[in-house]
């Protein structure tokens, strides 16, 4: 009976990573609650169910917060460049919907893809930024090169995010668990990406006491 309830019980456990994905998400909600701050937080969000939902690492609060923190700045930043592309990208759609003929139609379909390409980056960018230490300049040039290179996994990724979008849409009160379980999901297949680019694990490391959780 006393095994039923051990932390190491697949039950226990299952019902622990559940209620920290809930809990991770009320607070991410909470924090993009601004907007400005909706790329700290999604950097925060990822890395901290990469990290311990998955990897079973630390505490996902103090992960979260560890994140929210050290990249609040580039988050910040990155976050208002993508809030004004979307918004000029959204105002060029709808003025070229006013255009009479083709020039309107190919404008609009110009304007249209621009703002696709800007989500597949996007949806990189946060991702990558709570992994490695690079320039906003670079995280950019980086996320679109990710996002062109591995095409198949971008349109994946993309619908992930577009049916849990859709979901919370429909059940309002699935905003509190869908923004970990779209991170959970989408890092199936970010960070078999991620790895591609990124040395192999070293036991000379492993002897140093370096945790490389994120080669596993």
């Amino acid at each position: 009976m006393a095994s039923l309830f051990d932390y190491d019980n697949p039950i226990i456990s299952g019902i622990n990573k559940v209620v920290d994905m809930i809990l991770l998400s009320i607070i991410y909600g909470f924090l993009c609650i601004p907007i400005i701050t909706i790329g700290p937080a999604t950097t925060a969000l990822y890395y901290a169910v990469v990290k311990n939902i998955r990897r079973e690492r630390s505490y996902p609060f103090r992960e979260f917060f560890k994140s929210f923190k050290s990249n609040f700045k580039q988050g910040f930043l990155v976050n208002l460049i993508f809030i004004a592309v979307y918004l000029i990208l959204y105002i060029d759609i709808q003025y070229a919907k006013t255009m009479a003929g083709t020039i309107g139609t190919v404008l609009s379909g110009i304007f249209v893809g621009l703002f696709i390409l800007a989500i597949a980056i996007n949806v990189y960018v946060f991702p990558y930024l709570s992994r490695f230490e690079v320039t906003i300049k670079q995280l950019l040039k980086n996320s679109f090169f990710l996002s062109v290179r591995h095409l198949p996994s971008t349109i994946a990724i993309m619908i992930i995010l577009g049916v849990g979008l859709f979901i919370v849409w429909i059940l309002p009160l699935t905003l509190f668990l869908i923004p970990s379980i779209i991170f959970l999901l989408q890092s199936l297949l970010i960070e078999r990406i991620f790895k591609k680019y990124m040395p192999e694990k070293t036991d000379e490391a492993t002897s140093q006491g370096v945790d490389q959780w994120y080669l596993e």
